[in-house]
């Protein structure tokens, strides 16, 4: 195990009605005047934006909007948010929705204290030390930055996707986490965020750190969990216990609690950022795609930990006279789980044609290579993992 630091101040109200809450917590944590961020129509249909009005009325605390985050989270509205949080003397930045919401409203928080561009912090080596408070009232549970110092922003200049610095001033002061405003997601956008909560948990997992033994359960045991809740949770819209039980497990699988001590890896993560970038798919539907193919590309290189994974997670009897082979059993019981829910596992089916691979990869150029830990990944390797996943 290696050393670590772990620090996560944010206070979590979780459960039905808890919403009601956010206009005490927004005092708490010293809030005055609120920026409102949110994404598109669905907090105003599904009850959450009145819910939320009303508790910063009820708490006497003036407050501006500014709607209109896209998935993949761009540039342009968190240059607006910064001016008008200055324009308008905020104080405290509330985000409504999911992970784009919320990374946006960080990136905002981050950028109105800074006297550069807020983009140092995701393109560059700068690393926040300033921002304002931030509070989240959850909608979907994915992306886990309820709970995380981590928010990727799209720059629209050159179409880059990054992911910042991370820094203890960008976690979330509190996160309110009310499981029934996830009821209204249509089922494959619950599934999608169901992915990408795994992924957060196996870009840690597959690690080349030894003697990782309680990180090592931790993540296992969340996995078994969102595998035992996700059918429901994904065909049964309106199914509280399945959906608190993925909305907590998403928070847990990205606040880093399964990622201290060992080193990680974030390869599948930074091939998908060029899926979504470019064709703007879904994130969790590329990393669907992505993370089974990188599992296929990288088995050999620790075949017992993946036998593990497979034995553990999936339930897999060990093989132990051929232990690759059961390796490769996990990998196909994670694809036909994830085919199961709903899920692509390929290229084709996301709409992205074969020709496409050599700019995917030329474009994440731009940005660096190699990507990851576990195995070193460069141009060669990016090209035969899409190659696997076509």
């Amino acid at each position: 195990m290696l050393n670590f630091d772990f620090h996560t101040p944010t206070y979590f109200d979780f459960g039905d009605g808890a919403e009601k809450n956010v206009g005490k917590l927004v005092r708490l944590f010293g809030g005055t005047k609120v920026l409102l961020h949110y994404g598109g129509g669905s907090v105003k249909r599904n009850g959450v934006y009145d819910a939320v009005v009303s508790s910063l009325n009820e708490a006497s605390l003036p407050f501006i909007e500014l709607g209109g985050v896209k998935p993949n989270p761009r540039s342009g509205l968190v240059y607006e948010g910064i001016e008008l949080c200055r324009r308008e003397g905020v104080d405290f930045v509330l985000a409504i929705g999911g992970g784009s919401s919320i990374d946006s409203a960080k990136a905002i928080a981050m950028g109105v204290p800074y006297d550069g561009d807020f983009w140092d912090f995701f393109g560059g080596t700068k690393t926040p030390e300033a921002a304002l408070p931030v509070g989240t009232v959850l909608t979907i549970a994915a992306a886990g930055s309820e709970g995380s110092y981590n928010a990727v922003i799209t720059l629209e200049d050159g179409n880059i996707k990054a992911g910042n610095n991370p820094s203890v001033v960008c976690r979330p002061k509190f996160s309110i986490m009310n499981p029934r405003y996830t009821f209204s997601l249509p089922p494959y956008q619950t599934a999608c965020g169901i992915t990408d909560m795994m992924a957060h948990i196996c870009e840690r997992y597959f690690t080349n750190t030894k003697n990782v033994d309680v990180t090592d359960r931790l993540s296992e045991v969340l996995l078994k969990t969102i595998i035992a809740n996700a059918p429901t949770a994904v065909n049964v819209p309106d199914d509280y216990d399945s959906h608190a039980e993925i909305m907590w497990a998403g928070m847990l699988a990205h606040n880093n609690l399964v990622g201290v001590g060992r080193e990680q890896d974030w390869s599948s993560h930074g091939m998908e950022h060029e899926l979504s970038a470019l064709f703007d798919v879904a994130h969790g539907a590329g990393l669907a795609v992505v993370m089974p193919a990188w599992m296929e590309f990288v088995v050999t290189h620790d075949i017992a930990r993946f036998a593990q994974f497979a034995v553990r997670v999936w339930g897999c009897d060990l093989d132990y006279a051929n232990p690759e082979k059961t390796a490769r059993e996990g990998i196909a019981r994670f694809k036909a789980f994830l085919r199961s829910i709903g899920m692509p596992i390929t290229l084709s089916e996301l709409g992205i044609p074969e020709d496409a691979i050599p700019k995917l990869v030329a474009h994440r150029a731009k940005i660096g290579f190699p990507l990851g830990s576990f195995v070193k990944i460069g141009a060669d390797e990016m090209t035969a993992i899409l190659n696997l996943a076509k």
